[in-house]
């Protein structure tokens, strides 16, 4: 948890999807059933807002996200958002369009490692959120659809083309983001875009125990290997050598790395504290 707090009070009460804690992991659920999950103009602010609050509250080593009821997310609600926007001025239509990517950087730079959980439909804007996560976990029922091109809008939104080049090369993501058809798990993992491919009826026990297995590691080490995951998809490899070589300097300080060779030097497993 970061020392250094402001005014502002954590947030206890997210009113646009549900949050469980514990053991250390976190999980998101879009709660809106009825709508396969569609993500309406205050679901993406809470969002955003969790992701930019979470590294303060020292209590989340893992985030997952998910979605109930017959799949994971539809993307942008027809009703609230879509039919919304024809009636929105020029600045206003900016505004929200930044805020959606807000949400897929601020899942980037969060230092926690979040873990998507993939069942049924992942589509539109719901794609770019699997898309943005360290892990997908995918059931075999599951669809992906980046179908922006489908609405008579760029293949292009939230950071997609920049993010899904860099997992599945530029030619499976002209494919995904020019044409929007839907493609199943199968396919989707063939293209590289899964992280573990497993039965329906397995996801939930998968999901946990890589939740878990993240939330009791090393949490100082994982949170500097995301970032430099992030940071080095635009460098020079000098630079990014560099960068490694002054992150492991730091690392070689940490607890973490003294408690691993105590532990190893006591045949025992490493207790991990996360600095």
């Amino acid at each position: 948890m970061s020392p250094f707090r402001g005014s502002v009070p954590f947030t206890e009460d997210w009113r646009h999807f549900r949050l469980t804690r514990a053991d250390g992991v976190a999980t998101v659920t879009l709660d809106r059933p009825e709508k396969l999950n569609a993500l309406t103009f205050e679901s993406y602010a809470d969002l955003r807002d969790l992701l930019t609050e979470l590294p303060h509250r020292g209590d989340t080593r893992a985030l997952v996200l998910r979605g109930e009821g017959r799949g994971f997310c539809s993307g942008g609600d027809v009703d609230e958002i879509i039919g919304a926007t024809l009636a929105m001025r020029p600045d206003e239509l900016l505004d929200f369009t930044r805020m959606t990517g807000q949400v897929v950087r601020a899942m980037r730079e969060c230092p926690v490692p979040i873990v998507a959980a993939i069942h049924g439909i992942a589509a539109g804007a719901g794609s770019v959120l699997a898309l943005a996560a360290d892990f997908r976990v995918v059931a075999r029922s599951a669809r992906f659809a980046f179908l922006f091109t489908r609405v008579g809008l760029a293949g292009a939104d939230m950071g997609s083309a920049y993010l899904l080049p860099r997992l599945v090369g530029l030619g499976h993501a002209t494919k995904l983001l020019m044409l929007g058809d839907t493609v199943d798990a199968a396919t989707a993992d063939r293209y590289g875009l899964v992280s573990e491919l497993v039965a329906d009826e397995e996801l939930d026990g998968a999901v946990t125990a890589l939740a878990r297995r993240l939330a009791e590691g090393p949490a100082f080490a994982l949170a500097q290997t995301k970032a430099l995951l992030t940071q080095e998809l635009d460098m020079s490899l000098a630079s990014s050598v560099e960068l490694e070589a002054m992150t492991q300097a730091l690392l070689m300080k940490s607890a973490d790395y003294a408690e691993f060779h105590a532990a190893f030097t006591a045949k025992r497993a490493p207790r991990w504290q996360g600095r």
